[in-house]
């Protein structure tokens, strides 16, 4: 993998550093404790709290398309090198499928080793099939290939982005890109002006974030009165094992790849640590996209790279949800003593690596997803995921964790890969030295 080494300007070196209750993760990680502590305390007032949590994710929600479009735009349009995007789109599938089949099978393995539902002996049909109808309605609902991949093509020009479909919006984006590069130079004041409205736009994100402590305090607060802390005693052992799963292939697996191109695992998770703290706190690592890929970008990786990787990572490379829902696959086939040999759970692994690419683009992502996997093996009963409904926010909040790892390790791969990597500037990232104009709000 080739990389392109930039010289780090002396001005952008961190000499003085800012109080620590200035620092965004401080706030967040604050807000989440006291989050916690509300809503065990104060239940029903922790479940009153849940409209900030929604609003916060809202704000950040109505800003993914313009920010993706005017990234994606610009970073080909400047780039006119339409060879070179359709590299990053191969080696991005590629590096893609490669992840989130490693995903699967870490799950499958981590669950057949340790059998947490074993001995639970649950009768599916003494549960209670209305408490999952509206995910049964949901996963009969275009989950089909054929339906995902037309989905990507959207009705209306602005439907995608009235709707927030983000892969609609990285395919409306990429074609008025290869437009914009071969009208060529008479086009360049309108490129010019897209880079200018990023810039903007990254503005409103710094200030949107200022509110994201407050999002994460009443999303955590709901969770916790809604659900409470003894919900999880009782299934303790699964999301112990699926955390301690997600522990293993962020360290392991994605810290070989990281380590293969050239930086720290543990290095890249401190720099990112406030969008972290953003997705725990909310449980959406949606949440977290544009400020990803406005510090990927600050970190040396290409314009170009970074819009069309993280956005179609978004889709295509959910590594925690491929583990969460193995995890919970193979847990409801011991809780309800279903046998799954290895032919079935390898067919299980080879449908959700199909199903799982929708994972995004659903209300309710890998629970609706594998409602609907179940539902066309016909093997493990589709009702019984009711025995993990009240604790699935914690499961989703795990997978969501680490699918805005892996789309941060799979842009800086994929850079490097393509020699699009400014490797000191990223270097002096991670290290806590770079700051410039471009830093992103609120760190």
């Amino acid at each position: 993998m080739g990389a392109t080494a930039v010289a780090v300007p002396v001005d952008a070196v961190r000499s003085t550093k800012r109080p620590f209750y200035k620092n965004l993760y401080v706030q967040v990680l604050t807000a989440i404790a006291l989050g916690v502590v509300c809503g065990h305390f104060y239940p029903s007032f922790g479940e009153s709290l849940k409209p900030l949590g929604d609003v916060f994710i809202k704000m950040v929600k109505m800003i993914i398309a313009p920010v993706i479009f005017c990234t994606v735009v610009h970073g080909i349009a400047s780039v006119g090198d339409l060879k070179k995007v359709g590299r990053i789109g191969v080696k991005s599938l590629i590096y893609f499928e490669v992840l989130t089949t490693l995903a699967l099978l870490i799950g499958l393995v981590a669950m057949n080793l340790t059998q947490p539902g074993a001995g639970m002996n649950i009768d599916p049909t003494h549960l209670d099939p209305q408490a999952i109808a509206s995910v049964s309605n949901s996963a009969k609902k275009g989950m089909g290939v054929v339906d995902y991949f037309t989905h990507i093509v959207p009705n209306t020009f602005v439907g995608a982005f009235a709707e927030g479909e983000i892969l609609q919006i990285l395919f409306i984006s990429i074609l008025f890109a290869i437009a914009l590069s071969m009208a060529g130079p008479k086009v360049q004041p309108l490129v010019d002006m897209i880079d200018l409205a990023a810039k903007g736009l990254f503005g409103v994100v710094g200030i949107i974030m200022k509110f994201a402590p407050l999002g994460a305090f009443g999303a955590m607060a709901f969770t916790i009165g809604k659900y409470g802390i003894a919900s999880l005693v009782p299934l303790l052992h699964m999301i112990a094992i699926f955390y301690l799963t997600c522990i293993v292939f962020v360290v392991v697996v994605l810290g070989a790849v990281a380590r293969l191109a050239g930086f720290s695992i543990f290095k890249f998770l401190r720099y990112i640590r406030e969008e972290l703290l953003i997705v725990l706190g909310t449980s959406s690592s949606e949440a977290a996209l544009p400020r990803l890929m406005e510090k990927l970008k600050r970190a040396g990786c290409g314009e170009s790279t970074v819009g069309i990787v993280v956005p179609s990572g978004y889709s295509f490379n959910l590594d925690g949800t491929c583990i969460n829902l193995t995890t919970m696959a193979i847990f409801l086939a011991q809780a309800t003593n279903t046998p799954l040999g290895f032919e079935a759970q390898l067919v299980l692994v080879g449908v959700l690596l199909l199903t799982s690419k929708g994972a995004a683009s659903v209300t309710g992502g890998s629970f609706v997803v594998l409602a609907a996997t179940l539902a066309s093996l016909h093997s493990i009963p589709v009702a019984s995921l009711a025995i993990i409904l009240g604790v699935y926010r914690f499961i989703s909040e795990g997978g969501a964790l680490v699918n805005a790892v892996g789309n941060g390790v799979a842009a800086i791969v994929v850079a490097r890969w393509e020699g699009d990597l400014d490797t000191a500037r990223l270097h002096a990232a991670l290290d806590g030295r770079l700051v410039d104009t471009q830093e992103p709000s609120g760190i």
